[in-house]
């Protein structure tokens, strides 16, 4: 088998693809929880800590003085910019909280899949002495009479 037949034979599989999917669609999510946690929830955090803007939260290591995080950054200065962090770790929790979330409702849908589905029967009844046999037996372990 030639490479390019065993890695058509590989793309064309379909977890390849479910995997493809998943990965775009989890960019697009996780793009939605950033602008979500940015431009919604740190703002009302921030309201209620006091009016703090979390984005512009930042350590300086240096010497200089900076008014702000981007004339340090401009200057090169060496920053630690704990606020992206927290930003960071805010969307972490609530990128992880809604895969739990999704991973819960389909492990219940999996258990009442499951729970629906009766098992078949293994054994039944002889109609002779009404002991329990083998679905299969042609005749009576019991009774010894012949079954159809």
């Amino acid at each position: 088998m030639s490479i390019v037949s065993e890695f058509k034979e590989f793309a064309m599989k379909g977890n390849v693809v479910d995997l493809a999917v998943g990965v775009i669609i989890g960019g697009a999510f996780g793009k939605i929880v950033d602008s979500f946690v940015k431009d919604v929830v740190m703002p009302m955090l921030g309201r209620l800590l006091g009016g703090v803007d979390f984005k512009h939260l930042y350590l300086n290591l240096g010497d200089k003085i900076f008014e702000t995080l981007d004339a340090a950054e401009k200057a090169g200065a060496p920053i630690v910019k704990y606020g992206a962090f927290i930003n960071s770790v805010v969307d972490f929790v609530i990128i992880a909280f809604a895969i739990f979330m999704a991973i819960k409702v389909m492990n219940r849908l999996k258990r009442a899949e499951t729970a629906a589905a009766p098992a078949e029967p293994t054994t039944r009844e002889c109609p002779h002495c009404l002991s329990t046999i083998p679905l299969k037996a042609a005749r009576c372990a019991h009774c010894t009479s012949q079954l159809q």
